[in-house]
């Protein structure tokens, strides 16, 4: 992956960081796309400005964000930009600091390269494919963690039959709840419902490179690019624990899936 194009992604980011970050606090539109989906007329903006900057990065490549109609075109597309330009809406419109903006660049069904920016935090992840995954400059290690009692979770609360595991400060955006993997600061992240694969591309491969495993729920690699855009469910987790929160979780996905 050439370097001037991660820089040129990264700073993308940062400006449409920046950009959401100035504006919080201010008056601006917001209202629900659907029950429980909040959005407002920042998402929006951080949309059109990463669409202008990346499409200059790399024109041939097609467009899947949760803000823009979907353009079936990118099914042919080679490579597809994947964004998501305010991930945490929710903690974006408390003022809250657990919101990112999230990039993904995909190619021929494969993450190559994924890009978080946090600006309330102070956080920058970066990662590509085969070159390992960092925050601020640092590399990212996932946890070596091989047993499940005790592992780091970060959500406000625990399912019956999971009071073995540790509750860990959750942000509202999965994609840092997923890169907490990668950061050795959480040893699993997962849910159990259909999302988007904006939700959870730049992530994914954060937490691979980092050493974590990062599929769907049930377990399987997903391939990103696809007809409908979305995946079912995520589990993130230190390696060595992935198999096993996959099997603890069998039952409540398979019932999931089958509704």
């Amino acid at each position: 992956m050439p370097d001037a194009l991660v820089d040129a992604v990264a700073a993308a980011a940062r400006d449409a960081g920046r950009l959401a970050l100035d504006r919080t606090g201010t008056d601006y539109r917001r209202w629900e796309k659907a029950p429980g989906h909040p959005v407002c007329e920042i998402d929006l903006a951080v949309d059109v400005m990463l669409k202008h900057r990346l499409r200059a990065i790399d024109p041939e490549a097609g467009w899947l964000s949760e803000e823009t109609a979907d353009d079936p075109a990118r099914l042919d597309r080679r490579r597809v930009w994947v964004v998501d330009p305010i991930d945490g809406t929710r903690d974006y419109l408390r003022g809250r600091s657990g919101w990112c903006v999230s990039i993904a660049l995909v190619e021929e069904g494969r993450l190559v390269l994924g890009v978080l920016e946090a600006p309330a935090l102070g956080q920058t992840y970066v990662a590509t494919v085969g070159g390992g995954a960092w925050r601020n400059g640092a590399a990212l290690h996932a946890s070596d963690r091989t047993a499940l009692s005790g592992a780091r979770v970060p959500t406000d609360t625990l399912p019956k039959g999971d009071d073995d595991l540790v509750m860990v400060g959750r942000p509202n955006s999965i994609a840092l709840r997923m890169a907490m993997v990668a950061a050795d600061e959480a040893d699993l992240c997962a849910t159990i419902r259909w999302g988007h694969e904006w939700d959870i591309a730049a992530a994914a491969l954060i937490v691979t490179e980092a050493g974590g495993c990062a599929t769907d729920v049930l377990g399987r690699p997903v391939r990103y690019n696809s007809q409908r855009g979305e995946v079912f469910g995520v589990l993130a987790s230190a390696p060595g624990l992935h198999t096993l929160a996959r099997d603890r979780l069998e039952e409540r996905a398979d019932a999931a899936f089958a509704r």
